[in-house]
C-alpha cells in the first residue's frame, strides 16, 4: 500500500486553515500534521469547542487524516521560541496546560496522535534534574491521553534534551514502557546526528512509531530543507519505512517555506511518489541509483 503522506500547517503559517487544508487535499495528501497556534485552531483562544468542531467538519469535507503538534514556536511567550518546556524553571505549567488541551483537542478531532518533545534545558538545570522534571511531566500528561484514547507521539529533537533514539529509550524506560507513549520519527533528524542510517533508524524501531517527519537534510546541520536539496537518499528509506508496516501519517515537516507553501507542498508529493516507485522498481535489497553515488 502506498504510504500515507501528510503535510504540516506549520508549512502553511500565511494561510487560513481551512484553506491550508483544502489545499493539502486537493493536491493528494492523505492528511494533514495541525500544529496549534495562534492563526491555526489557537488553544487558548474563546470558544475552543466550536472552533475544533468547525475543523473537524472541514477534515471530514476534505477526507484528510489528522494529527496534532504541539510545537508552535511563540505560542505560549511571545519572546522566547519554544518557551516554556517541561524543563522550564518558571512557567512549566503552561506547557502542561498546552499538553492537556492539545490531548482534549485531538480526541475531540476524532484523532489519535497528540505529539510532543522534551525542549531544552535552562542553563541553571542540571542534566539529572532536567530529566526528573522531564519524566514527571510526561508522566502528568498520560492518564489524560489514557483515557482520551490518544497515543502522546514523544519526538527526539536535535539539540534538545532527548534528542537521539537512545534518549527516547531512555524517556519509554524510564516511564515504565506505557502503551501511550510511542514515538514521532522525523527521519531527516536520523540523518543529522544518529550513527546509522535512517533505513536501519526506521527499522530499528518501526514498533514503535506513531508518526514519522519527513525532509532532506545534511549530515550534522539541523536544517530542514525541500527534497532534492539535501544529501538523503528517499527510495531506501521509504522502503525500509513500508516493511515495518506503518500505517501512520508520514508528515512533510518544512516550516521554514510558509511562503512558497502551495508550490512546495505540489513538489515535496510529487518527489516522495516518485521515490516510492523508485523503490518498489528497486525491490528489496537493492540498490538505487542514489545510494550507489
Amino acid at each position: 500500500m502506498p504510504l500515507r503522506l501528510a503535510y504540516s500547517t506549520n508549512g502553511f503559517a500565511d494561510h487560513r486553515l481551512s484553506d491550508a487544508l483544502r489545499v493539502v487535499s486537493d493536491l493528494g495528501y492523505d492528511g494533514v500534521a495541525l500544529t496549534l497556534d495562534h492563526q491555526h485552531l489557537d488553544p487558548f483562544a474563546p470558544d475552543l469547542a466550536r472552533r475544533v468542531a468547525e475543523v473537524r467538519r472541514e477534515l471530514d469535507a476534505t477526507g484528510l487524516d489528522v494529527a496534532v503538534e504541539t510545537g508552535a514556536r511563540y505560542l505560549l511567550d511571545p519572546w522566547h521560541k519554544h518557551q516554556p518546556t517541561l524543563l522550564s524553571s518558571q512557567g512549566r505549567e503552561l506547557r502542561l496546560d498546552l499538553l492537556r488541551r492539545a490531548v482534549d483537542v485531538t480526541r475531540d478531532l476524532g484523532a489519535t496522535v497528540t505529539h510532543l518533545w522534551s525542549g531544552t534545558p535552562p542553563p541553571e538545570v542540571s542534566h539529572e534534574e532536567a530529566w526528573e522534571r522531564l519524566l514527571s511531566g510526561v508522566a502528568e500528561v498520560l492518564p489524560r491521553a489514557e483515557a482520551a484514547g490518544v497515543t502522546l507521539a514523544f519526538e527526539p529533537e536535535p539539540g534538545m534534551l532527548v534528542a537521539s533514539l537512545a534518549d527516547w529509550a531512555r524517556l519509554r524506560e524510564g516511564l515504565g514502557s506505557p502503551s501511550a507513549l510511542r514515538l514521532t520519527l522525523d527521519v531527516g533528524h536520523c540523518h543529522c546526528l544518529e550513527d546509522r542510517s535512517p533505513e536501519q533508524c526506521v527499522a530499528d524501531v518501526g514498533h514503535d512509531l506513531a508518526h514519522v517527519q519527513i525532509e532532506d537534510m545534511r549530515r550534522g546541520v539541523h536544517e530542514h530543507l525541500p527534497f532534492g536539496d539535501g544529501e538523503m537518499d528517499f527510495p531506501p528509506l521509504l522502503a525500509a519505512l513500508a516493511a515495518t508496516g506503518y500505517g501512520g501519517l508520514v508528515t512533510v515537516e518544512l516550516p521554514r517555506h510558509s511562503h512558497a507553501a502551495t508550490a512546495t507542498a505540489r513538489h515535496s508529493i510529487g518527489f516522495l511518489r516518485a521515490a516510492e516507485a523508485a523503490a518498489r522498481t528497486a525491490g528489496p535489497g537493492q540498490e538505487t541509483e542514489a545510494s550507489r553515488s
